[in-house]
């Protein structure tokens, strides 16, 4: 009862109300939201407080910047499902919110346009090496089996790419970079497809501060050949696997392009089969294979294999809180 009440109270405000409307469309900055609702940034943050301590709201820091959007999981949850479906989306300053709303959505996409243009060239030039990235990410989704997905976590996510190919099989996504850059572009791509239940987060790819046994599906598309300790990571994201849980990895198979060493930052030349599966057992996992792909017709001698590793949690991994992805 308490909590119900504490909820009420800290979400009966006409400025708090529009606060959850908009952070159940996205999540915002403390600027973006003193911009959209007209308000000075100490009142908002002093709204935003309230409802951080209600747990309606969730705060979460990225370097100099702090994201706030709603609770995805606690006592909150079930009060802010049923206020969001009571809001009146024809109310005047709503409606003027969600306009605004639409603006920064835009100005973060035209910011990430112009980071991801200076980058188009070098990523073009490797994907004209190997087999078109769709053939890849058909080859995930098949990998991944049949039906939804509770929740999946994409390492390395840069663009947000494999988030927007599951996203409508998925309850909920979180990818995670190191790049700040890439996670703008990240943002707006999720925001361009309406893909709310999918976020991104700064991290660290050998420390990911996921609790364990938590995921359903963890990807790590095109990452590995950046690290200098593949197998670790790998050991991280097995242990954020529920039993039963997969794991998909993609990397180039072993090749001899110094291309992309030298031009591109790869730290590794593609993978030989069994040095990754060794890896994924050694780490956990069950039932590992690895399926090739390749460009179909003549290949020229720099044509990539790209290789995609599926492992399985064994059914007595431990297992302790759910994943909160905010």
């Amino acid at each position: 009862m308490e909590t119900l009440l504490n909820g009420l109270r800290a979400a009966g405000e006409h400025t708090r109300l529009r606060l959850l409307a908009l952070l159940s469309r996205n999540e915002l900055t403390v600027s973006e939201l003193t911009w959209i609702l007209g308000q000075s940034q100490p009142r908002v943050s002093r709204h935003l407080k309230l409802l951080s301590e209600a747990r309606l709201v969730e705060r979460i820091q990225e370097g100099s910047w702090a994201f706030y959007r709603l609770a995805d999981s606690g006592p909150g949850t079930e009060i802010l499902a049923a206020l969001v479906a009571l809001l009146p989306r024809d109310d005047p300053d709503l409606s003027r919110d969600f306009q605004r709303l639409e603006s920064v959505k835009q100005n973060r996409a035209v910011a990430a346009s112009a980071y991801f243009r200076d980058i188009a060239k070098s990523w073009d030039r490797i994907r004209d090496l190997y087999v078109a990235e769709s053939d890849v990410e058909q080859a995930m989704l098949s990998a991944a089996g049949p039906g939804p997905i509770g929740t999946l976590l994409d390492l390395g996510t840069g663009t947000g790419r494999v988030l927007q190919v599951f996203g409508e099989r998925v309850g909920r996504g979180l990818g995670i970079d190191a790049s700040r850059e890439m996670l703008s572009v990240a943002r707006a791509n999720l925001a361009k497809q309406n893909l709310s239940h999918c976020q991104v987060r700064h991290g660290n790819i050998y420390n990911l501060s996921v609790p364990t046994g938590s995921v359903d599906v963890v990807t790590i598309h095109h990452v590995l050949h950046f690290l200098d300790d593949p197998a670790t990571a790998i050991a991280e994201a097995t242990e954020a696997l529920r039993p039963g849980g997969k794991l998909l990895v993609v990397d180039f198979a072993k090749h001899s392009l110094e291309l992309l060493r030298s031009d591109y930052a790869h730290r590794r030349l593609g993978f030989d089969d069994a040095e990754v599966t060794d890896w994924c057992l050694t780490a956990g996992l069950e039932d590992v294979r690895v399926k090739h792909l390749t460009v179909s017709g003549p290949r020229d001698a720099e044509s990539l294999t790209v290789s995609l590793w599926t492992g399985v949690q064994r059914a007595d991994a431990p297992t302790h809180y759910q994943l909160d992805v905010a």
